[in-house]
């Protein structure tokens, strides 16, 4: 990590952190005032978006319904696909809260940033103690991509939209699928929805 002087807020950014066991107790170790802010969407529109996002690189990979359940007749979910897995966000939070209180959160919804982009960044200037200098005159919708981009100050250089990777058409996926996948993930929706105090809306 850079040194951060008086004053300055250091930002370190790696999606793979919250869902990985032994991150909690190394970052504790480093720092346990550490302030985490985690990003969460509907885990089965995550799901897919990892899929489609994992085939672009890999063509001939199986199909999404082959990857996400053990077998077609049993219709059990694959909860060790890492697609599936990473949006089981209530176990990856069990595994923080034995090394960061729940106050050291802010868990940020996905379907908000792209709906009301300024509204939840400034959560996030809030959470952080800043000023909330960010707003809703620093974004617009570019409606080619499906999600806001940040503009710059006048006089600087293009918008700030999010990279190619990111507003991909996704492969076709039954109703019956994207089903099954709803009531796997409800109960453990349910808990985190306990465990952070928030509501995300994904039933």
């Amino acid at each position: 990590m850079p040194r951060t002087l008086d004053g300055q807020i250091t930002m370190e950014k790696t999606p793979s952190y919250f869902v990985t066991k032994e991150t909690p107790s190394r970052l504790c170790a480093m720092n346990c005032s550490t302030k985490l802010i985690v990003v969460v969407r509907d885990p089965v529109t995550r799901a897919v978006s990892d899929y489609t996002q994992t085939l672009t690189k890999t063509p001939g990979l199986p199909s999404f319904q082959r990857l996400a359940f053990k077998n077609s007749s049993s219709g059990a979910v694959d909860a060790s696909w890492s697609a599936v897995r990473i949006g089981l966000y209530a176990q990856h939070l069990e595994n923080w809260l034995r090394h960061f209180p729940l106050s050291s959160f802010l868990f940020v919804s996905g379907e908000r940033l792209v709906s009301d982009p300024a509204g939840e960044v400034g959560r996030v200037q809030d959470f952080l103690g800043l000023k909330r200098i960010v707003g809703d005159k620093h974004f617009y919708f570019n409606r080619t991509k499906g999600f806001p981009c940040l503009k710059k100050p006048e006089g600087s250089s293009r918008p700030r939209c999010l990279g190619k990777s990111k507003g991909r058409t996704h492969p076709p996926i039954s109703s019956e699928v994207l089903h099954k996948l709803r009531d796997f993930y409800r109960p453990f929706n349910l808990r985190f929805y306990q465990m952070s105090g928030q509501d995300f809306g994904w039933d």
